[in-house]
């Protein structure tokens, strides 16, 4: 079970739950992945809905290698996301407003 106060969000590939969370590591590497010049850049592609699914594969890699997954992209692009595209850029956004709303 995740916990939404420490930013984790769930994903269910091939089955299996995984947590997600985005780690400042986590968030460097995807910087770096997507060639973003900050994740402020990140997070105004997603609210403007300009966002690629690049992108919404890049945060759900960040955030499983946050949550401790030691899967690789490739090992994404064959597995099967609840919900298809849609689940995988819900989670995607989850990630991101976790990440960047501090707790109440």
């Amino acid at each position: 079970m995740v916990n939404p106060l420490a930013g984790e969000v769930e994903i269910v590939i091939d089955g299996m739950p995984h947590s997600c969370k985005l780690t400042l590591g986590a968030m460097a590497e995807m910087e770096a992945a997507m060639g973003a010049d900050s994740m402020v850049d990140l997070v105004t592609r997603f609210e403007a809905g300009k966002f690629t699914s690049r992108d919404v594969m890049a945060l759900i890699v960040a955030g499983l290698r946050g949550g401790g997954w030691s899967g690789t992209s490739a090992d994404l692009l064959r597995a099967d996301i609840a919900g298809g595209a849609v689940g995988a850029a819900q989670v995607a956004a989850s990630l991101l407003v976790r990440a960047f709303t501090p707790p109440k």
